[in-house]
């Protein structure tokens, strides 16, 4: 597992919530397991093996799930997991598994790896993952999950986010598709081919070859009698770590593991084939691709399971060691090679977009299209949070329209709320369609879409009103994400934020300003009325618009708002289907 010589990291449970029964709530599907770290369970450097864990976090996560549906239940996949800190003998793993929501046959699990150590009274966080898991039955009909309820904020939050999640997931084989075809992308593989790297140095990757057999035993299968999906993939990273490891002659060290896919399952008899190989290195890591199938008998291989790990190779001082250039083989090696780099340039977008926190990152980031998908899950969900908030406060109310405000780690937010007798569906329709935006927001005074990304998400070019008199006009490149609701009592989403394009630069003629979340929730009260709030994390260019409102000075809100309510329910009539062309 890897190493880290800073500090270790609190973790800090979420507070207790007490109920009106004064009883102390806990969530009905969170499962807890605690192990201390023998020696039986590390590697040569008396750490932790991440097989090890990854069995208990399965196991852990199966039996949250189990937990909800009531009936067996099997791994289908495991999303990217990054490796913040070492664990050894004698040290505590804390591990907490919870549904974060049910869908139709499959719920994700979200799972919480900590570190406690005994001696020094200290907890650090070691990893995070969220498993998908799907239910198996005897017969032929697929159980169909009841709901989860979300009782707290957190819980609130992560049943939100869990759907954009899935859609991410639903995407993640197209999103690898679309980058290796892209003509940029393989542009600029070719030019990294011309930088001259010296080939002696270079180390052939069938060096690196691995090839291990598996007989499944009783011990090897869980309570259904397949192979426990945490020993699949604990076999895996132990042909992984072999395969890295044999590059340098010396420990690899896991850092990161692409999301794990079980195509099908095997069962005790069954032979498993384990192969891994050294796909690429970037100077300081080298990607490992691992798959597994199985067999019995004469019948044909299945192929059953595949992942991508990154390892560094780490000196005395805890750095990672430069390391050699690879030969690919002459095959499959080249595709593995490229496969590599457009991984790694997906992991660094996904770090870059989702896992950044906003005060680390520029509020316009960069757009084009293999950044895409990841844009848009970050504005969707950076929605959903700032939605899911509890801490707001009332600050004006006029005419059934009511601002709200949220300070929070020096970022005011403010949220206002309203309610309109049109079906969700038709306000949703037309709000998403920024064109018509200029119909009631007297704010904006032209709006025009400059990159049409698809069905569900458009760049626009906005231009503001001047705040100050003589003033220049304010200019805005937005991305506008729509969703859907994906279950019922769902909100239908809009969700815009500041990107930059090459193609529009900030000109003189206007300020650029810059949003970092902002954007409409739609609620369903009734078939023929709904409940809409428009929220903005604000930026400096946002705050002169809403200073006098929340000041109480003014009331230009309440009334871009009515003039909202009045657009919608002049166009209240006609289609609620979503359209393309409404964004």
């Amino acid at each position: 597992m890897a190493s880290d010589s800073s500090s270790p990291q609190m973790v800090f449970d979420e507070p207790e919530v007490i109920m009106e029964d004064g009883q102390v709530y806990r969530n009905p599907t969170e499962v807890k397991m605690s192990q201390i770290v023998l020696p039986c369970h590390a590697n040569h450097r008396t750490e932790l093996s991440v097989g090890q864990l990854l069995k208990w976090m399965d196991s852990t996560a199966c039996l949250s799930a189990e937990r909800h549906a009531g009936c067996s239940c099997v791994t289908a996949s495991v999303d990217d997991i990054l490796f913040e800190r070492t664990i050894s003998v004698g040290q505590v793993v804390n591990i907490r598994a919870k549904v974060n929501r049910a869908f139709n046959t499959s719920m994700e699990v979200g799972v919480m790896v900590s570190c406690e150590d005994l001696y020094r009274n200290s907890h650090w966080k070691v990893c995070q993952a969220f498993a998908t898991f799907v239910t198996r039955t005897t017969g032929t009909e697929k159980v169909h999950l009841k709901q989860l309820v979300p009782f707290t904020q957190r819980e609130q939050v992560e049943y939100s986010v869990a759907a954009e999640r899935r859609r991410m997931r639903l995407l993640h084989v197209d999103i690898m598709k679309d980058l290796l075809n892209s003509t940029t992308f393989q542009r600029s593989i070719d030019e990294d081919d011309g930088d001259g790297q010296d080939e002696e140095k270079e180390v052939s990757t069938e060096k690196t070859r691995v090839e291990s057999v598996e007989l499944v035993l009783p011990p090897h299968a869980n309570h259904q009698v397949s192979t426990f999906g945490g020993q699949i993939m604990a076999w895996m990273e132990n042909v992984a770590t072999i395969a890295a490891s044999r590059l340098c002659n010396a420990h690899a060290t896991l850092r990161a593991i692409d999301m794990f896919h079980f195509r099908g399952p095997s069962q005790v008899g069954d032979r498993v084939i384990l192969r891994a190989i050294v796909n690429n290195t970037f100077k300081n890591s080298m990607e490992v691709g691992v798959c597994a199938e199985a067999y019995m008998g004469e019948e044909p291989q299945r192929h059953i399971n595949s992942a991508f790990m990154t390892f560094e190779v780490l000196d005395k001082d805890g750095s990672p060691r430069l390391l050699p250039p690879i030969s690919p083989e002459p095959k499959d090696g080249k595709r593995r090679f490229q496969e590599a780099i457009a991984r790694k340039k997906i992991r660094l977008d996904r770090k870059y977009i989702i896992s950044c926190k906003h005060t680390e990152m520029p509020l316009s980031v960069p757009w084009d299209p293999s950044n895409q998908v990841y844009l848009s899950y970050n504005n969707v969900i950076a929605l959903k949070m700032l939605a899911a908030k509890n801490k707001w406060v009332l600050s004006s109310k006029k005419n059934n329209v009511k601002l709200f405000t949220l300070e929070e780690n020096q970022t005011l937010s403010f949220r206002v709320e309203s309610e309109v007798n049109v079906p969700a569906a038709r306000v949703f329709l037309l709000l998403s369609d920024l064109n018509r935006r200029p119909e009631w927001d007297k704010n904006y005074q032209q709006c025009e879409p400059v990159v049409n990304v698809d069905e569900d998400d458009v760049i626009y070019r906005v231009v503001t009103r001047s705040v100050s008199a003589g003033g220049r006009e304010q200019d805005f490149i937005l991305l506008a994400s729509r969703r859907a609701p994906c279950d019922r009592g769902d909100p239908h989403v809009i969700a815009l934020r500041s990107v930059t394009l090459p193609t529009h630069p900030p000109t003189d003629c206007f300020t650029r300003g810059e949003t970092l979340c902002a954007g409409f929730t739609i609620h369903q009260l009734s078939p023929s009325a709904c409940r809409i709030n428009y929220y903005n994390q604000t930026s400096p260019g946002v705050v002169p618009y809403i200073a006098a409102d929340i000041a109480g000075l003014s009331s230009s809100f309440c009334s871009i708002f009515l003039s909202c309510h009045q657009f919608l329910m002049k166009n209240r009539t006609g289609s609620s289907e979503s359209s393309s062309t409404a964004l």
